[in-house]
């Protein structure tokens, strides 16, 4: 025991660093676990949004405003709606069901946005998961069209999918871009960062072809692993990535087959210039006059203009 004992009254002062480091540590394990109880709580309570707006929908009153359809609709035992007000219902209800759709698309096709909100792709979610149920179910209710033939109840069921399904992807929205790419490690996040600057190279029209199909490649190589791309999704960026390329693939080709045909042009020009017999010189002969050790000598003739240099006699 006296060798402890020397040791605690030679370094007796350590134990104020190792309060110091200690005290860190418990500050940033507490930190940490107030902010993930916070997470918890806000999940709890969107789902708690989610379904009092359900209800709300369902029971047809409550926080959540459901556009009115007439006095009829809203009485205990309402009349059979006419043919005409249940077709006017009904574009309403498509016009709300294709808007909810149509901003589920700009997320779903635009990789730029799926990379930023990443949340809104991934089915393990639970928000995003009601939000996709919630669309199934919309879509199986859906009616044919605005004229087809469907009972006042399958009206109201339908109504109330459609607002279950606009709800829960505001929710799964908010959520999205609450979270961002937390749910990503330091590792993935740098991976996402790259292929949101190789994404801006290969939509860019300054850019070259090659340079735009070589970002393209590096975009599919970084996100492969993180982010689940839709085949539709794909489609659509490869037809930003050869927007450019399309008009000018003609004129390409066009100038490639003009190379590829030039040397043999030139080729036959100069078998036939070879082959050709000298032309009479007119008023003016050619500039520069053809060396006589170079080309066979034309036929004399008095108007040929002279050649520079001749008569002068190479210097020794």
């Amino acid at each position: 025991m006296e060798p402890l004992f020397d040791f605690l009254r030679q370094y007796w002062w350590l134990i104020f660093p190792t309060m110091f480091v200690l005290g860190g540590i418990g500050s940033a394990w507490e930190r940490g676990a107030r902010r993930r109880h916070r997470r918890r709580l806000e999940v709890l309570k969107a789902k708690a949004e989610l379904k009092a707006a359900q209800a709300a929908a369902r029971a047809g009153t409550g926080a959540v405003p459901i556009p009115a359809v007439g006095a009829a609709a809203r009485a205990s035992a309402p009349p059979k709606p006419s043919a005409d007000s249940m077709s006017a219902e009904l574009d309403r209800l498509f016009a709300e069901h294709d808007a909810t759709t149509a901003r589920w698309l700009e997320y779903e096709l635009d990789i730029a946005k799926l990379i930023a909100f990443p949340a809104m792709s991934d089915g393990r979610q639970p928000l995003t998961a009601a939000f996709l149920r919630a669309k199934r179910v919309a879509d199986g209710l859906r009616p044919a069209s605005s004229k087809a033939r469907i009972t006042p109840e399958q009206l109201a069921e339908y109504r109330n999918a459609v607002t279950d399904y606009e709800v829960a992807f505001d929710v799964a929205e908010r959520d999205a871009r609450r979270l961002r790419d937390s749910s990503f490690s330091a590792g993935e996040r740098k991976r996402l960062d790259t292929a949101k600057q190789l994404l801006t190279v290969a939509v860019d029209q300054a850019a070259t072809p090659a340079e735009r199909q070589l970002a393209y490649r590096r975009v599919r190589e970084e996100l492969d692993g993180l982010i689940l791309l839709s085949d539709e999704a794909i489609e659509v960026l490869e037809k930003k990535v050869m927007l450019e390329l399309g008009p000018g693939a003609p004129g390409s080709a066009g100038a490639k087959g003009a190379a590829s045909a030039s040397p043999a042009a030139s080729s036959s020009e100069t078998d036939s210039d070879a082959t050709a017999q000298p032309h009479p010189v007119g008023d003016a002969a050619p500039w520069p006059v053809p060396s006589r050790r170079s080309s066979p000598t034309p036929s004399p003739s008095p108007r040929q203009a002279p050649e520079p240099g001749r008569g002068e006699r190479p210097s020794s």
